[in-house]
């Protein structure tokens, strides 16, 4: 059991960074690489395909969990690429990830329960557990050891008031992609407390040099307590449209379905078709663009290495580079600032994702092309040679 010191409140406001900090600046020339977007247009045949519906006629009510044609379309997708044993009727289609999430934690959360956080962590994820009446507690990941899973640093966190862990795999903010045996060990650790995993898992087509994405509710004994949670956004290049869907046993699904049908009554009908397009045939397209994002990452990965007082892994999916700044003796709030006001580059503080971020940088190499990726880098070569 730990302290009330390791529970935090009232976080919900600090879930917007330097993107809130830089935003509204349009008088100088800044290349924003703080806020987790895709660079890439979405492809044209989504496009086509929602147009096609819009044009006939699918405008309209529909079915509060999600169009029959795009669940049995997603359900077979999880069965194939994610191991995990659903039906059309495991499947409820939201706004996005943010919505996915919400949904998860209003479905299993309750006054007073305590939910785990693994940092660093998606600060988002704060708010909507308070906003259910929880209470975030926080747990480290293995620093020392890549930012791995290790259960001895997380189930002293465990008391009889936890009711879930959220996984966030493949990982925002450290490109961490979870190895079999991390996502094993987690799962024993649920099963052993009888406790809920809300799995974010918003990045697992976004992989790079042969990592594997394994989804926890594949797992033995997994499915029945695991909420899996899944977006268009990132793969398809689609963060505007607002899609996504939760995966998750008939009982919980029937929960986010009657939360949901109260938040949103559904998703925007037409763009479901889009959806459709998107899992059916897009493929090549996510290959294409995890390929460009490659190449981002290495420009990125490849400079920051270079400089003074930097250490950076080369991320194993996400579209994000958390490189260690800790050999420049800068905090990483001061820094960030640093570089906004001294290059025009705006980064995220590794301390926005928890005090495990410390030390970081998170640089999105997603976000921007090629070009103005390698002028970010020379502004910031400049900058940490003048800092040594």
């Amino acid at each position: 059991m730990v302290s009330m010191s390791n529970r935090i409140t009232k976080s919900g406001s600090k879930s917007y960074g330097m993107f809130a900090r830089s935003a509204s600046i349009t008088d100088r020339d800044l290349i924003h690489l703080e806020l987790g977007m895709p660079a890439h247009d979405t492809p044209d045949f989504i496009k086509d395909a929602t147009i096609t519906a819009l044009n006939e006629g699918n405008v309209h009510y529909s079915d509060f969990a999600g169009i029959a044609l795009l669940r049995e379309a997603l359900a077979a997708r999880v069965r194939a690429a994610n191991g995990i044993d659903a039906s059309i009727e495991n499947i409820v289609v939201t706004n996005g990830l943010t919505h996915a999430s919400y949904a998860a934690f209003m479905a299993t959360i309750d006054e007073g329960d305590e939910v785990i956080l693994l940092d660093p962590y998606y600060p988002q994820h704060t708010g909507k557990i308070e906003l259910c009446g929880g209470i975030p507690v926080i747990a480290p990941l293995d620093a020392n050891n890549n930012f791995s899973i290790n259960p001895a640093l997380i189930e002293p966190f465990i008391t009889p008031r936890t009711k879930a862990i959220v996984l966030i795999n493949p990982c925002n903010p450290t490109g961490r992609v979870f190895s079999w045996r991390e996502l094993s060990d987690l799962g024993e650790l649920a099963i052993r407390h009888d406790l809920f995993v809300l799995s974010d898992e918003v990045y697992e087509r976004v992989l790079f040099d042969g990592a594997r994405h394994i989804s926890i509710a594949s797992l033995p004994g997994m499915a029945e307590r695991t909420i899996t949670m899944f977006a268009f956004t990132k793969a398809y290049a689609m963060d505007g449209w607002r899609i996504g869907y939760t995966v998750a046993s008939k009982q919980l699904t029937e929960a986010i379905i009657k939360i949901s049908a109260n938040m949103v009554t559904h998703v925007n009908t037409f763009i479901q078709y889009g959806a459709v397009a998107a899992i059916t045939e897009g493929d090549g397209a996510v290959l294409n663009m995890v390929e460009n994002d490659c190449a981002k990452r290495n420009i990125v990965t490849g400079a920051m290495n270079q400089m003074p007082g930097v250490t950076c892994k080369i991320p194993e999916g996400t579209i994000y580079a958390f490189p260690n700044i800790k050999g420049t003796g800068w905090k990483s709030d001061d820094l960030a600032e640093e570089i906004f006001q001294k290059t025009g580059v705006v980064v995220e503080s590794g301390r926005f994702y928890g005090a495990r971020g410390e030390g970081h940088l998170r640089i999105c190499f997603g976000a921007q092309s090629n070009d103005k990726l390698h002028e970010a880098m020379k502004r910031l070569g400049r900058f940490f040679s003048r800092l040594s």
